[in-house]
């Protein structure tokens, strides 16, 4: 275990979130001392300490606290002798950043030097986050922030729940008896908010789950129907659904999506090591990946994300190349590639990754790497990235698309540039507001992203979607 004291409360996240970037397996304690000599002291696990003094009474209290980051994150790279791709970055979006420098009108020299000095971040990635953030532009450019929207629909139901996985949702054997009630719910709650927006421009339908192919080829239909009754697709310009489990899908629900004009699928295998699948809980083979893509293409589709994670327990370099060769044999029109990240709600937790932190972020730097060699070599640029909490190894998600297959969608949920209304159990709208209003939570602080949280359980959903509803009409184009 390692213990942190910290001299005051606000720094403890970012404490904590900077060692265990360095340290991903370890038990982590933190406290408070207000009486403490050091502004931060960390006990590692074998006995080393990490003293930051307290020299200073300044009161600006956001730089102090970059600062801290940077004297922290040097002490344990030289206890380490390692570096972390992302630097002290812990919960920004890397791209944002570079994306606000673009629109400042900053050159790619003053950019690099800038975010290399002062995030600690590797040439490398930094140069990756602003070739990034120029494609997003390019793409973001063409929509309509004020007066546009996109809508995401939540279908929480999976064939079964994968050891790694966070997200609300349920087991459909657990929940086969209120599926159609959940439906009924959800329509409710498209055909206000369609009702709210008639006014406002449609861009981006993005359906996620969960597993949206776990529905019943005739639910599918009825809930497209709704969406199409209710919702102009005048300026629509993407529609996607996930198809993301082979075991959910058949030739039956792929001509139902057909038939409704979805334009993206995903069909998310992970990994093409059936160990790997058999470990970490998805209940298909390597063949039914094959057999799903293959029939997709068939039918029609010509714009098919695959998913893989980067770092699954057990799995060596030489096994992510091979599904990397796998992949390339399919030749998806985009790949996603996720660095694994363990939170609190996965049945797999920290220590299942092991204990030796720099053997693990040598190999998934390693993998990464693989990745963005296969996606070069299908003609695949990379168009997104995102990070999150207890990625394992402090790396990073990219999105890599053929230049006219990017995901729209995907870019907005980053960029937090156009509202973002949500339905379904656990679904989080994000409304971008033309004036800030206070956060609301507990400062001073002004916000021009207003977040409405839909409840995670899925019954709390269905028995109280008018209270979804409500909560929604307080916000929703105010």
């Amino acid at each position: 275990m390692i213990q942190v004291i910290c001299k005051r409360d606000t720094y403890t996240y970012n404490a904590y979130h900077v060692i265990k970037a360095f340290y991903p397996s370890e038990e982590i304690h933190c406290r408070v001392e207000e009486k403490a000599s050091n502004y931060v002291m960390v006990q590692l696990a074998d006995g080393q300490k990490v003293e930051i003094f307290d020299d200073t009474d300044s009161a600006a209290e956001e730089m102090e606290k970059k600062e801290l980051d940077r004297i922290l994150y040097q002490k344990l790279a030289k206890i380490t002798g390692r570096t972390l791709a992302w630097g002290i970055l812990t919960g920004v979006r890397p791209t944002k950043l570079a994306m606000q420098k673009l629109e400042a009108g900053w050159d790619y020299e003053t950019y690099l030097s800038w975010f290399q000095s002062e995030m600690k971040v590797s040439k490398e990635k930094a140069a990756l986050a602003w070739e990034i953030a120029g494609r997003e532009k390019q793409l973001l450019d063409r929509l309509d922030y004020e007066n546009g929207y996109s809508l995401y629909v939540g279908i929480p139901f999976c064939p079964s729940v994968c050891t790694y996985c966070s997200f609300s949702s349920g087991a459909l054997s657990d929940w086969k008896d209120r599926v159609e009630e959940y439906v009924d719910a959800l329509c409710k709650e498209l055909i206000f908010i369609a009702e709210r927006s008639k006014d406002k421009k449609l861009n981006t339908i993005y359906i996620g789950g969960g597993t949206p192919t776990t529905l019943s080829a005739e639910q599918l239909e009825r809930l497209l129907a709704c969406i199409d009754q209710n919702f102009s697709r005048e300026f629509l310009l993407e529609y996607t659904v996930e198809a993301g489990r082979p075991d959910s899908v058949t030739k039956e629900k792929l001509e139902v999506l057909k038939r409704h004009g979805i334009t993206r699928i995903s069909i998310n295998p992970q990994s093409m090591q059936q160990k790997t699948l058999d470990a970490i809980g998805r209940k298909h083979t390597v063949e039914e990946i094959y057999e799903t893509f293959h029939l997709a293409r068939e039918i029609g589709f010509d714009n098919i994300n695959m998913d893989l994670i980067a770092g699954l327990p057990g799995e060596t370099n030489e096994e992510m190349e091979d599904t990397l060769r796998q992949i390339e044999s399919l030749a998806p029109d985009s790949l996603t590639v996720h660095s694994l990240a363990i939170k609190r709600a996965a049945k797999m937790e920290q220590k299942d990754l092991g204990e030796d932190g720099g053997k693990l972020a040598e190999c998934l730097g390693q993998m990464i790497h693989a990745a963005s060699e296969s996606a070069d070599r299908m003609g695949l640029f990379p168009y997104y990235l995102y990070r999150q909490k207890n990625i394992a190894g402090n790396f990073e998600n990219v999105g890599y698309a053929k230049v006219d297959k990017a995901g729209i969608y995907n870019i907005l949920i980053m960029e937090e540039k156009q509202s973002i209304v949500a339905a379904g159990a656990g679904a989080s709208t994000k409304i971008v507001l033309k004036e800030p209003v206070p956060s609301g939570r507990g400062n001073q602080k002004l916000t021009r992203l207003m977040r409405i949280e839909n409840v995670k359980a899925i019954d709390a959903y269905i028995d109280r979607i008018d209270e979804m509803i409500e909560r929604k009409g307080e916000w929703l184009w105010r």
